[in-house]
């Protein structure tokens, strides 16, 4: 069984639980002479102390990637880049780092893939056989997708993107890292697309209030991951109506 040191990645985990981070967010570390950081994470106690004392091990900080400048992965970046003494930030969204990252540039040992869906700013990184995924994938559990013209669309095209890739190991940012990328990016494909196929059944048997098409294609969702269900719901509503094939008054709130 492969792991992290076969790929000369460390993972640095936040003590900040819940939800929706699991069991909270993963800061990596690749490489050594220096080292390059992938998503700082939050201004937790401690975090960044062990995050620096890893960093410290590989031969310090070449550069800092973010995957989407969300609090629970970017909170960090600032702090760090003044302790690691000024590295780069690359960044999809123009302000958040030094470096803006657009879709196939390379920072580093690092590839840049967009894959929006979860934040339209949202990147993947890639270097050689590993992929950092941040939000777009998880090492359990799946993500919610932010509705944004395209957005569904956008992040199934990208998944199966990443899937063509002669990947070993994903790095999620939350969730412990998967050694069977293919079989986890067939699952995370196969999950949207049966969520769209319940989500027209319910169409198709005459409901069209957001609640009421909620509680036939979501009922399973936990209830703290209901207002999570409910933004998703609204990008696939959104993709079917890019397709020509929502219904008048679907998603409507329910009365």
């Amino acid at each position: 069984m492969p792991d992290l040191a076969d790929f000369d990645v460390a993972l640095v985990r936040a003590d900040n639980p819940g939800p929706f981070t699991l069991a909270g967010t993963n800061t990596w570390l690749l490489g050594r002479d220096p080292a390059w950081v992938i998503d700082p994470g939050p201004l937790a106690a401690g975090h960044l102390d062990e995050v620096l004392a890893e960093a410290e091990r590989r031969g310090g900080v070449a550069g800092i990637a973010l995957t989407h400048d969300h609090a629970d992965h970017a909170e960090a970046a600032a702090e760090l880049r003044r302790r690691a003494g000024d590295p780069p930030l690359g960044a999809s969204r123009a302000g958040v780092g030094t470096l803006t990252l657009a879709d196939g540039e390379e920072f580093g040992p690092l590839t840049a893939v967009a894959t929006p869906g979860h934040a339209p700013d949202h990147l993947a990184f890639v270097a050689g056989a590993v992929c950092f995924t941040g939000d777009a994938v998880l090492g359990e559990g799946s993500v919610y997708i932010a509705p944004d013209p395209g957005a569904l669309r956008g992040y199934l095209d990208a998944l199966r993107r990443l899937r063509a890739l002669p990947l070993a190991l994903l790095c999620p940012g939350h969730g412990p890292p998967v050694f069977d990328p293919n079989a986890k990016l067939d699952e995370y494909v196969a999950h949207r697309l049966d969520r769209e196929r319940r989500l027209l059944d319910a169409l198709d048997r005459g409901l069209r209030a957001e609640g009421d098409l909620l509680d036939a294609a979501w009922d399973d969702a936990p209830a703290a991951l209901r207002p999570a269900a409910a933004v998703t719901l609204r990008a696939h509503l959104d993709k079917l109506r890019e397709e020509d094939r929502l219904p008048p008054g679907a998603g409507e709130p329910r009365i």
